[in-house]
């Protein structure tokens, strides 16, 4: 695990996206709990096709952070604006986002099946006591193809190794086609091996859609990420991770 980073030289380094339009727009935000003030007029963009790395000290706001993005903290101040790049002529189209949790957060005793916890990811889309479209179906086992995990589909989630638990959970996040993944921590609780295949999984989810990560670990998130934010209650953005460095 990196111990800390040193970023002296990305303040002046030309922003690859200048241009673009961000998928996500975060202007001025404030967020906490209660009277506690976690996040402090925050500003940042994610764009297209970004690896996003979020590094900070613990407590500093970066959970707190994708809980804004994913809408299950309602900020104090401030505000969000989400964009689609998928034709919305009708004005219908929302930025689908795709969110794989931290480990620690999954109750392995839950009686779902590999196949079942895939196609919830499809939730959003299907009303929840209707049938699975052959569609759905079809992506689905194309999502089960592409993380390794032919064999699997009717095994419990409890019978998984951490490495295939990881992998079910990042297919149920991507089985919706989102333009932007989140993930919190996805490092955790599984071996070097292990997250050597989740980053190789990841390098090419980025060919198709945005990819915003917190993690400790600054060494590996620095060799994957593209751009980087550094929150500890404000936020530090760097438009590139080049000159980058980590150490303990």
């Amino acid at each position: 695990m990196g111990g800390g980073i040193d970023c002296h030289s990305q303040r002046t380094h030309p922003n690859r996206y200048r241009t673009m339009t961000p998928l996500i727009e975060i202007k001025d935000l404030t967020a906490g709990y209660g009277q506690q003030q976690v996040l402090h007029h925050v500003s940042l963009s994610i764009f297209p096709n970004d690896f996003l790395g979020i590094v900070g000290p613990n407590g500093g706001g970066k959970t707190t952070l994708l809980k804004c993005i994913l809408g299950l903290l309602k900020p104090q101040e401030g505000e969000i604006r989400f964009r689609t790049t998928r034709d919305d002529t009708e004005g219908k189209e929302k930025l689908r986002l795709g969110y794989l949790p931290q480990y620690s957060h999954i109750d392995k005793k839950f009686p779902i099946t590999v196949w079942d916890t895939i196609l919830s990811g499809l939730l959003a889309e299907t009303p929840l006591l209707s049938r699975w479209s052959s569609e759905e179906q079809e992506r689905a086992r194309e999502v089960i193809t592409r993380m390794g995990l032919e064999g699997l589909e009717q095994r419990p989630i409890g019978a998984l190794s951490g490495g295939e638990l990881q992998r079910v959970l990042l297919g149920r996040a991507v089985v919706s086609n989102p333009e932007v993944l989140v993930l919190d921590e996805p490092g955790t609780y599984i071996d070097k091996r292990t997250e050597a295949r989740l980053y190789e999984l990841l390098d090419e989810l980025n060919q198709r859609c945005a990819i915003v990560m917190v993690s400790h670990d600054t060494d590996s998130l620095l060799r994957h990420a593209r751009s980087l934010a550094v929150v500890d209650r404000e936020l530090t953005y760097y438009p590139t991770t080049e000159g980058v460095t980590s150490f303990s």
